[in-house]
């Protein structure tokens, strides 16, 4: 989590971004950039944010 940005705002925007634009699921990204998947859903929840995973995307 140490490379992803630590602005709950900015996360938010950057995991949708990378999401939208490079990769095919939250686990792809995850795997990839070697994040915990719960580790971040807990974080952007925190910040009020949801995974929608038939949309791909936080809201």
């Amino acid at each position: 989590m140490d490379s992803l940005p630590q602005d709950i705002n900015m996360l938010f925007s950057f995991v949708n971004m990378k999401l939208r634009d490079e990769y095919d699921s939250l686990d792809a990204f995850c795997e990839d950039l070697n994040v915990d998947k719960e580790e971040l859903i807990k974080k952007l929840s925190e910040g009020g944010f949801e995974y929608n995973e038939s949309q791909k995307k936080f809201w």
